[in-house]
């Protein structure tokens, strides 16, 4: 049986050698991102409106880059810093996925990686095209 290659695929602009981390990863036709929202500029939007939709708009381009789309997302776990609110994010998700929508899990944390962040969230998708 022959080995599934792993690819890893880095922030744009990102140095993959300096990178603690890469943004997105394939192997076996699944795509796997985790998101934050700042801009390719490298700045954060202030308030979860703002921060949702950059987290949202971060996981399609990811997902693009991938070979993968917003509507082939099977499973996502958004965490946020205050569950209350969720309710802005929830409008917003609703304008990127049409129904059905994928498995979902939401959580509440005390603080993300970066002072302000209020948003984060993982996903995992299925491969729509040789990326």
């Amino acid at each position: 049986m022959a080995q599934q290659a792993v690819t890893f695929i880095p922030e744009p602009g990102a140095d993959p050698e300096a990178a603690l981390y890469s943004d997105t990863a394939t192997a076996g036709g699944v795509v796997w991102t985790t998101q934050i929202p700042t801009s390719p500029d490298g700045t954060m939007p202030d308030g979860i409106e703002a921060q949702s939709r950059q987290v949202l708009d971060n996981l399609r381009y990811a997902l693009e880059r991938a070979g993968s789309c917003l509507d082939h997302v099977m499973h996502m776990t958004i965490y946020f810093t205050d569950m209350t609110e969720r309710a802005v994010f929830n409008e917003l998700y609703r304008e990127y996925f049409s129904a059905p929508r994928p498995v979902r899990c939401a959580l509440g944390v005390n603080q993300l990686g970066i002072p302000g962040m209020k948003v984060e969230l993982t996903a995992t998708a299925a491969v729509t095209s040789a990326g």
